[in-house]
């Protein structure tokens, strides 16, 4: 954020509808917002104020300004422009835009309410510097100026937050300040289910300038809320966000659309990817064939413990829990044994992986039900099992993680998370 401002600090609240006056104290008008520019982490420069004249609303540069923490606004000239005040690209409102408006709290991975917003000179200029989230303050007694310290409500870091504001044409100049891509997709799921239609289309904004982020986003989803999310876009959108996505959660994802979109978005995917999504949703959706992935790693049998690491080195497309096991397979495809990472890591790199895998891995057949699936994963310690069928051919891989989802109650993400013990600590040393 470069040098602190100055102690000196102004609320937003205390401001607005404050006198404007000219250099001979004559009075012009109120004040109704302040406009600035958003800066990513850095803070917001303030660039002009709207001021309210009559039934107009007039922009007053910045520069135009003599004193902004009297009692009364003070212009340095009493020569406006008398056009209408329209907001250009890429200039916020703060009392528009801002005040009483939600914000994505990065810090904690929430989105707050900005019950008031803190000024501060910074090299010569006027900028945000914090964010109130206790709701909006009082005026003081007596009707006069307050600081943003004369309350027990603190301000917080105006970097911790990032704000939502909804105007296209400020989002167009913000672009690649977004710190949305921080949170982890998991989080940025649980934000998406808690915003309104407007915070929705700003945080996807963001998201959508990853695609690998977006995708990972929507496995992370409420199925309702990834089907209206999905189902209001083009075929070739959708199948844009499935193509990343893994196929078991695209094949859960093709399944919600409308039966009359299905095909055109299958026909849409890449074919690796069609194959796999079609194979998956021949099976039902409660089996283990149903909950498996078709991403894993394998080797062949006379292949060494450097080989079986090198193979997991070059699966960086796989979700890491796919990659804690080797599966080592025979000169006919079937299922010979399983190698677990850590045990190849130990291994010797020129021993062979036969040596030191499991030649009878616990399997489980593609009809399995989910819950004698999370019975044997949870016996036997596995992050993850093989799916096979009645000759031990590989069909997939489950995960834990995936076990997990299926098992737990539909609402589990409705339930708040529980926090670290270092979670209040602040910044990270």
């Amino acid at each position: 954020m470069g040098q602190d401002p100055s102690h000196q600090s102004l609320r937003l609240s205390e401001l607005l509808r404050r006198p404007v006056t000219d250099g001979s104290g004559g009075s012009i008008g109120r004040l109704s917002d302040v406009i600035v520019r958003l800066r990513g982490a850095d803070y917001p420069v303030v660039t002009g104020l709207v001021v309210t004249v009559g039934s107009r609303s007039l922009f007053v540069p910045i520069d135009q300004v003599a004193d902004l923490g009297g009692s009364e606004l003070l212009l340095s000239s009493a020569r406006l422009d008398l056009r209408q005040f329209e907001r250009r690209d890429g200039e916020v409102l703060l009392r528009a835009d801002v005040l009483g408006h939600r914000l994505l709290d990065v810090e904690n991975a929430h989105l707050i309410r900005a019950g008031d917003l803190a000024l501060g000179q910074l090299d010569g200029g006027w900028v945000v510097i914090g964010v109130d989230t206790h709701g909006r303050p009082r005026r003081l007694l007596g009707g006069g100026p307050a600081t943003a310290g004369s309350r027990t409500h603190s301000f917080r870091e105006w970097g911790k937050f990032e704000p939502l504001i909804g105007h296209t044409g400020s989002a167009l100049s913000r672009h690649g300040f977004g710190r949305i891509g921080r949170l982890k997709p998991a989080q940025i799921a649980d934000l998406l289910e808690d915003a309104s239609k407007a915070e929705e289309t700003e945080i996807l904004g963001q998201v959508h300038d990853d695609p690998e982020l977006e995708a990972d986003v929507f496995e992370e989803l409420d199925e309702d809320l990834a089907k209206r999310l999905l189902g209001a876009r083009t075929d070739a959108e959708i199948a844009a966000v499935l193509a990343r996505m893994r196929a078991d959660d695209a094949a859960d994802a093709i399944t919600e659309l409308p039966q009359r979109r299905r095909q055109p978005v299958l026909d849409l995917l890449p074919a690796g990817q069609r194959a796999k999504v079609l194979t998956l949703m021949g099976f039902n959706p409660t089996s283990a064939g149903g909950l498996m992935g078709m991403d894993y790693v394998t080797v062949q049998a006379g292949a060494t413990v450097a080989d079986a690491i090198a193979a997991v080195a070059s699966a960086s497309g796989l979700q890491p829990e796919a990659l804690t096991s080797v599966h080592v397979l025979d000169e006919r495809g079937k299922l010979a044994g399983v190698a677990k990472l850590a045990t190849l890591i130990q291994a010797r790199p020129e021993a062979l992986v036969r040596d030191v895998y499991d030649d009878d891995p616990v399997r489980v057949g593609a009809d399995t039900d989910v819950v004698d699936v999370a019975v044997l994963m949870s016996d036997y310690n596995l992050i993850t099992i093989p799916v096979v069928d009645e000759r031990r051919m590989m069909l997939g891989v489950i995960t834990v993680d995936d076990v997990l989802e299926a098992a737990l109650p539909q609402d589990w993400r409705r339930r708040e998370a529980a926090q670290p013990p270092d979670s209040r600590r602040g910044d990270r040393d």
